[in-house]
């Protein structure tokens, strides 16, 4: 059972974090950057704010048959649009492009990947799980949230699902088209702006790779609980076969023929004991698995869209707007070239055409690189508004080791007075500590 409702009520996640900095300044006698009251640059939410704005669940409905192949199906339920869809695994694909296609310079978290054949039931869940945090990641993002976009992903009901939210998009225009800021981002960002990119983008990136670590830890000692309930189970069952041993007692086996009997009565009743710790260890497993590693893996999923959007910016923007410059470059020369050499005055106005395209071209690319980093600035603090949400991580995480550990040690509790009452006689033993009994059984 997924329990990400708890989250959205996580006390430190109500906590008012002011302007979230892109990253800390390095000279500790430099003041922090400040921005005038009511910059648009400055996302105002808070972690609680992003949370209270839509628990979108998916849950797995029973598989359609097609001609060739099974479709897995979602019921895809809102909480804020009060209505439950229909989607399957090729809508997420086609909503997930139409979104980039829309917010280039925005983190767009990624999907998981699709698989044709050999799909277990163990892919599937891990799959829903992994559309959940996909889904619940937009719905909550501050310009996504607000788009129409994701309106029709989570409340449209009709059919042809993908060509609509195709049709959503087309000929409207990315972000930068239709954002009034736009032409004026250059205005709003710091002057040390590149510095920023780099020093956040690092410290993301070192943040990524401590809490993916920190993930597969979490994922060992989930599965580690489950092994050990298994253990524990096969521990029970095996006192329990002990215990309805039927095999004859031969007459000289013991002087005392009923504490063979007496044996396995109580062995077979501890069985019960061990059944209750394994049911106990499954549960903490699950809950570990369900409050810590899903919530690590959403938090990464955030730091990794962060990490893609950063790889699209210097490699699409920045990359365009630097082919552009050096073209321009290039035809400045040629022009000086023409000029020197009293080329033929149409050649010369076409070269002059084409250097006013080119630099037409650069004005737009500029602006497009300003709007980028302006993107980027805003993400860059929705991560660190993010942030909060370790310390509910590793709360519930404790939570869970302190309640794990205490059911089971009241199960351990009482079994050990039925432990002590295996041989009636052999109390005076049984009770001793650990070391004394070894005194006892071991030759000196």
């Amino acid at each position: 059972m997924d329990r990400e409702e708890g989250l959205d009520a996580s006390p430190g996640g109500a906590a008012d974090l002011g302007e979230p900095q892109v990253s800390d300044p390095k000279d500790p006698e430099e003041p922090p950057m400040q921005k005038p009251p009511g910059s648009p640059l400055v996302l105002p939410h808070t972690l609680q704010e992003l949370l209270s704005k839509d628990t979108v669940q998916v849950q797995l409905i029973p598989e359609k048959k097609g001609l060739f192949l099974k479709h897995v199906e979602y019921e895809v339920s809102s909480k804020r649009f009060r209505c439950s869809v229909y989607r399957r695994y090729n809508d997420f694909v086609v909503f997930h492009e139409m979104l980039l296609q829309k917010f280039p310079y925005r983190m767009v978290p990624g999907l998981p990947p699709k698989r044709m054949l050999g799909a277990d039931r163990e892919f599937i869940e891990t799959r829903r799980r992994a559309l959940k945090r996909f889904i619940n990641l937009v719905a909550r993002h501050p310009p996504f949230s607000e788009d129409v976009l994701l309106k029709f992903f989570l409340s449209f009901s009709g059919s042809d699902v993908q060509n609509k939210l195709r049709e959503l998009v087309q000929g409207v225009g990315d972000e930068f088209m239709i954002c009034k800021f736009a032409m004026q981002a250059k205005e709003y960002l710091p002057t040390d702006i590149q510095i920023q990119f780099a020093a956040s983008r690092e410290l993301i990136r070192n943040i990524y790779n401590s809490f993916y670590k920190l993930r597969d830890r979490t994922e060992r000692i989930a599965s580690r609980a489950v092994d050990n309930a298994s253990d524990l189970l096969l521990f029970g069952k095996e006192l329990s076969a002990l215990g309805s041993d039927t095999t004859p007692l031969p007459s000289w086996a013991a002087l005392n023929h009923s504490a063979w009997g007496s044996l396995k009565q109580a062995l077979k009743g501890l069985s019960v004991e061990f059944a209750m710790l394994a049911d106990k260890a499954v549960q903490q497993g699950k809950q570990e698995e369900n409050d810590v590693v899903e919530k690590l893996n959403l938090f990464l999923d955030l730091l990794q869209s962060y990490k893609d959007l950063c790889e699209r910016h210097e490699k699409g923007v920045l990359h365009k707007h630097q082919r552009a410059l050096h073209k321009y470059s290039l035809m400045k020369k040629q022009m000086m070239s023409a000029t020197v050499q009293n080329k033929e005055p149409e050649s010369v106005e076409q070269l002059e055409s084409r250097i006013v395209e080119q630099e037409n071209a650069i004005l737009t690319m500029e602006q497009r690189n300003y709007f980028s980093l302006y993107c980027l600035h805003q993400e860059t603090q929705l991560v660190h508004i993010y942030l909060p949400l370790t310390s509910h991580i590793l709360g519930a995480f404790v939570n869970s080791q302190i309640q794990g550990h205490k059911e089971m040690s009241k199960v351990w509790n009482e079994l050990k007075p039925k432990l002590s009452c295996l041989f009636a006689g052999s109390n005076d033993v049984l009770m001793l500590p650990l070391s004394a009994q070894e005194d006892n059984f071991l030759p000196s």
